[in-house]
């Protein structure tokens, strides 16, 4: 069983710079021209500021990590203590996942797995074990829908068989209603954040931002790019033992972000692909699971 409560966060957490007032006639000091027209407030046609109370020129970092090192980098701030360790951290990921893709499907919620973790699923439908986080992407539709209806909920979920209940915060960040890159501070517009350790879900919107030239194509705001028909129809798939989605040619998109490398090669950041387990299998454990196999083969 799962519960999903709302956390006692503000709605948008967002300390945005207010528009700077024009100064009037009144206040302008006697020697200057007072026929230069003033500069207009470009706040007060902005639809971020209008709508949500976002200044584009003050834009801010949302999401904080403790560090930006491979581990310190894959931590949301707010709740890291110190860093996990490697069966805790796979352990923490993997019911991670399946209770982000439960929550979405039970709550018909559009998402598919993404980037290194699509590139996991497709070796064996699992994490990469050297993984420290995930990704997945949402179109821009069901990203304003996660803000409007679903942001700073707490999510709780029962591991299977066991009495243990992990929670997870889901977070948009308020700068993912601007679908620019801006600054480039903000190319994640969303997390699903494990609150005990702080391990996390990447979440990224997908928009057309190129209607007139390019209407077929959807690009986050980080600069990746799809074909529509690369994306659609979705497959249904399974990952890590849960219903998931994958985009229709997920091999091509595979191949564009990581090339054919990524998706032959049996040896990589101390592990080794054993095809008659398929896993990944750290290499310290090799010579002693390659004498077990050849044992058991013969």
């Amino acid at each position: 069983m799962r519960r999903v409560l709302a956390a006692g966060f503000a709605f948008w957490s967002a300390a945005t710079a207010l528009p700077s007032p024009v100064d009037s006639p009144a206040n302008i000091d006697s020697n200057t021209n007072t026929n230069t027209e003033p500069k207009p407030d470009p706040t007060l046609t902005d639809p971020l500021w209008l709508n949500y109370g976002l200044n584009a020129s003050a834009e801010y970092k949302y999401f904080h990590e403790p560090g930006r090192d491979d581990i310190l980098g894959h931590y949301d701030s707010r709740f890291f203590k110190e860093p996990v360790g490697d069966s805790e951290r796979a352990e923490t990921l993997t019911h991670m996942i399946r209770a982000y893709l439960n929550f979405f499907n039970e709550n018909k919620l559009e998402t598919w797995i993404a980037h290194g973790t699509l590139l996991g699923w497709w070796w064996n439908g699992k994490i990469l074990p050297w993984d420290w986080d995930m990704d997945t992407q949402v179109p821009d539709t069901t990203l304003a829908y996660l803000g409007d209806h679903f942001n700073q909920t707490i999510v709780a979920y029962t591991v299977p068989e066991s009495p243990i209940i992990r929670e997870y915060l889901l977070d948009i960040n308020p700068w993912s209603r601007q679908r620019e890159r801006g600054k480039g501070l903000n190319i994640i517009d969303a997390r699903w954040i494990d609150i005990h350790t702080g391990l996390y879900i990447d979440i990224t919107g997908l928009s057309r931002l190129e209607l007139e030239h390019h209407p077929d194509i959807w690009q986050c705001k980080n600069f990746h790019k799809y074909r529509l028909i690369d994306l659609y129809p979705m497959r249904h798939t399974f990952f890590e033992g849960v219903p998931a989605k994958v985009p229709f040619a997920y091999d091509q998109v595979l191949r564009e972000e990581y090339s054919e490398k990524a998706m032959i090669t049996t040896e990589f950041h101390n592990h080794t692909w054993f095809p008659e387990l398929s896993e990944w299998v750290l290499d310290k454990n090799v010579a002693d699971l390659t004498v077990k196999l050849s044992v058991d083969y013969e």
